[in-house]
């Protein structure tokens, strides 16, 4: 059977002070009045039932995904203890639904990224799903189709295609994320995809993939997964996720997966979609609606005079911000804390929260 999985960990730091520990970016209801995660769920919800859609998220924000998603099975929403790294969270849900359906084929999707059209979306997710009905030990990934040479992602480059199929090809290599000429030639070349980070494969596949390149994982992820559905469920969960190795899916299986290294057979398929990872407070102003002086305002109240080209955010209904002969700057509120900062900085508000941290602790955190 078919099935969802959404990826729905990380904290979100670049979008400080609104994204918390407690309320990472993925759940913030900032874009047109739904979160992220709410976006994501619904993506799928155009291809797959609420039954066969599970996300794997942090234990801490349980609560928080069920008021998201409230028609999300309740034991479809698999939390960590703590984060391992994707690799490891991949193949959190890859085990359960191993255990409880040995056919399980399953199409991992983020909860960060905003993506249009979403029928083109849903018509390439389907198509990696058919990919893994003709060929079982199949990786499918997603490439998106580039719009300009971007130097914060890492390119799938493509090989020859894969018969049978529009739009689907084998994978040559994957790079890391290049310097500009570099992204520049990839683009310009035809044959090279932004990686997505998303995927379709059978339970399976990617369990003996992680058998094959992390050992260590795979057991102990074998032994999560006995248990599951037991008394014994949490207490072997809490035990055993937290000692394992910190790595990401790319290095412990795509890599070396694409290099030959395993059985799988690591394919790309097309996506042609407008897609945009939210990782940043630029990143989601393009998100909001802009007034006529290019302000980007998510906030119930604000007075500006002489002010263009900003992006003002806040949390509080109550709380009038004001700004006077302001340009190019970002003004975010929330009830405890207020960050401003050029634009051209945005960047470093993930260093602005170690800073904190350091000062004040977790207080803000």
């Amino acid at each position: 059977m078919r099935y969802g999985v959404i990826m729905a960990g990380g904290a979100g730091t670049r979008l400080w002070p609104l994204s918390r520990g407690n309320m990472p970016k993925q759940l913030l209801q900032v874009i047109r009045g739904k979160s992220l995660l709410q976006y994501s769920y619904e993506r799928l919800r155009g291809i797959l039932p609420p039954e066969q859609i599970y996300v794997c998220t942090g234990e801490v924000h349980r609560k928080s995904v069920e008021e998201n998603l409230p028609e999300l099975p309740k034991q479809n929403l698999l939390g960590e203890p703590t984060g391992r790294d994707t690799a490891n969270a991949v193949g959190f849900p890859a085990a359960i639904l191993q255990k409880r359906d040995k056919d399980a084929v399953f199409a991992v999707v983020t909860a960060d990224h905003v993506i249009e059209p979403v029928d083109v979306f849903q018509k390439a997710i389907t198509t990696g799903f058919d990919v893994t009905d003709k060929q079982p030990n199949a990786i499918v990934t997603f490439g998106i189709v580039p719009t300009h040479g971007h130097t914060g992602l890492g390119y799938v480059h493509r090989a020859e295609p894969v018969p049978g199929f529009k739009g689907v090809f084998k994978v040559q290599s994957f790079k890391e994320k290049p310097d500009k000429p570099t992204a520049d030639r990839y683009v310009e070349s035809g044959r090279y995809y932004w990686n997505s980070g998303m995927f379709v494969w059978r339970a399976d596949t990617v369990l003996n993939e992680l058998g094959q390149h992390l050992p260590e994982s795979r057991k102990g992820l074998d032994k999560i997964a006995a248990a599951w559905d037991t008394p014994q469920q949490n207490a072997v969960l809490n035990e055993v996720y937290p000692k394992l190795p910190k790595i990401s899916i790319d290095y412990a299986v795509m890599e070396p997966a694409s290099q030959g290294k395993g059985k799988a057979q690591v394919m790309v398929v097309e996506m042609p979609v407008q897609w945009l990872d939210v990782g940043s407070w630029p990143a989601l102003a393009e998100t909001l609606e802009m007034d006529k002086h290019d302000n980007a305002v998510s906030a119930q109240t604000v007075a500006m005079i002489d002010s263009e080209n900003n992006i003002i955010v806040s949390s509080d209904p109550q709380h009038l911000i004001s700004l006077i002969g302001v340009t190019d700057m970002i003004v975010i509120h929330t009830p405890d804390a207020t960050m401003i900062c050029p634009k051209e900085e945005a960047q470093r508000v993930k260093e602005l929260v170690g800073k904190v941290k350091e000062q004040y602790g977790n207080k803000y955190q």
